[in-house]
């Protein structure tokens, strides 16, 4: 499926979850990697602030991206965010949501103007 940029300049995002391993099988804990590297993958919580709405997201980052002195509540930064719409059958229900990856999470600023 298409890959969409989510936009980051003009908004503020906040860290609500500090990283943690992404399980990718519950029932062994297996640990999800990158299909492409290897490498094993990252999930951050996140509130996404832009023109007055906010929504909470959880971004999976590569664990090389995860930055050093993330604090809760503080903003960040989420370079190359992009979002992909997913879909699949679990126990015969179809389930469908938007899929969030970024190359990195660092700490970051609030945009000028904001809250002005």
């Amino acid at each position: 499926m298409k890959t969409i940029r989510v936009e980051t300049e003009n908004a503020t995002i906040l860290l609500t979850e500090l990283p943690e391993p992404k399980v990718r099988d519950r029932q062994t804990g297996e640990i999800a990697k990158d299909a492409v590297s290897g490498e094993a993958l990252m999930k951050v919580g996140v509130v996404y602030i832009d023109e007055g709405e906010s929504s909470l997201l959880h971004v999976t980052v590569p664990e090389s991206g995860v930055s050093e002195g993330l604090t809760l509540g503080a903003p960040v930064s989420l370079p190359g965010l992009f979002a992909r719409p997913w879909e699949s059958v679990f126990n015969g229900q179809q389930r469908h949501g938007i899929a969030f990856r970024a190359a990195a999470v660092a700490p970051g600023a609030v945009p000028a103007g904001v809250g002005a």
